[in-house]
């Protein structure tokens, strides 16, 4: 299927690696130009090269910078030649939270964690929204997390960004730019083979007196799958949000975890 997305600019963040770099992989596919944004310059340049190989008349542009920051948005804006208005899709994604005890919270990481998980999306969206609007088309995904459906104790941190972000998103994907083309939903990956779930589950394996592999197995146990989902076909389904084809698709939480939410709604 054509997606009929090619020659369009695409911003991607946290795109050096994980699911940000699947998203920036199919985007890439379908012919989609890609400022890729990361923190981290090695990785960034890396993935950059590789994709550029991969994806040959496609412009891949790296900005590392951190997208959290107006510096770091300002430098992402102005890697395709022009301000915001330039993008016709916007992926935003930021590392999420640590977990803990909501107890041990200060007000400074309460803050650290509305700004990157819900601000920090709502201010990408503020940047390009009406540009889009103007040429008729647009796409944003956001991608946040399973937890917005079903919280998890120790993520309180996520939990509470990122449904401020959701809640947020309900109301302007349906105000008027709806009309005018443009779209935005959010995707809430459940357990997908990143580096940040390894780290998760080798953190698990050391408060257990369980082994790796057995931690991992006992995980993709819970899942109706019986695996988890990889980062290339979770860009998939990005770049289908991100098609033609997906225009009346507007608003909603797409939730990718392999059936592991147990729930009818």
């Amino acid at each position: 299927m054509d997606l009929g997305i090619k020659g369009k600019w695409a911003l991607v963040c946290g795109a050096s690696r994980g699911l940000g770099l699947g998203c920036a992989q199919a985007l890439a596919g379908e012919g989609v130009h890609v400022v890729m944004v990361a923190r981290g310059s090695e990785a960034l340049e890396a993935s950059a090269a590789a994709l550029r190989a991969a994806a040959p008349g496609v412009q891949v542009i790296a900005v590392a910078a951190d997208i959290t920051t107006p510096e770091g948005r300002t430098a992402a804006f102005a890697a395709a030649g022009g301000p915001g208005t330039a993008f016709d899709i916007v992926v935003t994604n930021a590392g999420g939270p640590p977990p803990g005890d909501f107890r041990s919270w200060s007000r400074e990481a309460w803050i650290q964690a509305v700004d990157a998980n819900m601000l920090t999306p709502i201010e990408l969206i503020k940047a390009t929204v009406d540009g889009m609007a103007q040429r008729g088309f647009g796409r944003i995904v956001n991608i946040t997390s399973s937890a917005v459906k079903a919280p998890i104790d120790i993520l309180g941190l996520s939990n509470g960004a990122r449904s401020g972000l959701t809640g947020f998103v309900a109301g302007v994907a349906r105000s008027g730019i709806a009309a005018q083309g443009v779209t935005i939903n959010n995707l809430l990956p459940g357990k997908f083979d990143t580096d940040r779930l390894k780290a998760t589950l080798a953190g698990a394996a050391s408060k257990s007196s369980k082994s790796l592999e057995e931690v991992r197995a006992a995980q993709m146990a819970n899942i109706p799958a019986r695996r988890f989902g990889t980062p290339e076909e979770f860009g998939a389904i990005c770049a289908f949000l991100c098609s033609q084809q997906a225009g009346y698709l507007n608003g909603q939480n797409i939730l990718p975890d392999g059936g592991a939410y147990p729930g009818t709604y």
